[in-house]
């Protein structure tokens, strides 16, 4: 081979080499999401809470609450007065959480806005048009720091361990806990001595026809690395008809809200110094299950209740 030939066949292995190395069109389409989406969002900072604000706006909020999702709320009496302590929850309704804002509502309305309380949504949560509000109402971005800041307050903390996976479940598995084998809250409530409180809810995954959580699309599409989206979910929803992601939102059915707290699990009181952490989640998740299945049998008809 000439000399030309060996130059020119170099050069053009070394320009496949530098295609081989730069990520893929859909690559780069999904980093440039991500750091518009991260842009949004702003750094959490749990004095953005605003108990004037909330004092303000509960009366009208409740009052939407109540007609439109006919929220009711039992065992608020469960919860520690005062001190840190773990709420935490099933999740359901698609991005857009009515059980979240129904407890939300009835917490700051039975323990007056001065209760610190702060509630974990995902970055995307806090990134969509028109919610930043919630951010008012204690929602952080969810981060094991603002957990520990949150709780190290003496704040009431709700996380949802379930999170995307539990909340986009198909609307058949709607009476189902399913917080994916996730043991991190245990972990905190440990770390930080704190009792687990679980809150039951049932009705949100009522709000529209979850048909898929489309893990398999979401792995494919690189979501999970850019995004940290472990679904891209498929439902029927009101107003887009065939609602793919949730990334906008939704218009959700008037289903009625149920949500109840338990009492408090003290974790090293009931299963010792070193809890086994399998043993304390078939715990939780097992109790919630059977509250859940009690409220799913006082339920008639789905949406109406």
């Amino acid at each position: 081979m000439s000399e030309a030939g060996i130059a020119e066949r170099a050069a053009h292995n070394g320009h496949a080499r530098e295609e081989a190395g730069r990520p893929g069109f859909a690559a780069r389409v999904l980093g440039e999401l991500s750091r518009q989406l991260q842009s949004r969002i702003p750094t959490a900072d749990l004095d953005e809470r605003d108990p004037d604000y909330i004092r303000d706006t509960l009366p009208r909020l409740w009052l939407l609450s109540s007609l439109y999702f006919r929220g009711e709320v039992r065992g608020l009496g469960n919860i520690p007065e005062e001190g840190g302590v773990l709420l935490v929850g099933n999740h359901s309704g698609g991005n857009l959480t009515p059980d979240t804002t129904v407890f939300t509502l009835a917490f700051s309305a039975y323990f007056g806005v001065e209760r610190a309380f702060y509630q974990l949504a995902h970055n995307l949560v806090l990134s969509m048009p028109g919610l930043g509000f919630l951010r008012r109402y204690g929602t952080v971005a969810a981060s094991p720091e603002n957990a520990r800041k949150a709780l190290e307050s003496g704040a009431a903390l709700l996380v949802y361990p379930g999170g995307d996976h539990e909340v986009h479940r198909p609307s058949w598995h709607r009476h189902r806990v399913d917080f994916d084998g996730r043991k991190g809250f245990i972990r905190l409530a440990l770390q930080h001595d704190v009792p687990i409180v679980p809150v039951v809810s049932v009705g949100g995954q009522e709000t529209a026809l979850f048909l898929s959580q489309g893990k398999g699309i979401a792995r494919g599409l690189g979501l999970d690395r850019a995004l940290r989206l472990k679904v891209l979910p498929i439902s029927l929803a009101l107003p887009w008809g065939l609602n793919v992601g949730d990334f906008m939102g939704h218009l959700p059915l008037p289903a009625k809200i149920t949500v109840e707290a338990l009492p408090p699990i003290h974790l090293r009181e009931e299963f010792g110094e070193r809890p086994d952490l399998d043993e304390v989640y078939d715990y939780v998740t097992g109790v919630m299950q059977e509250t859940l299945d009690g409220l799913a049998a006082e339920r008639r008809f789905p949406v109406l209740g």
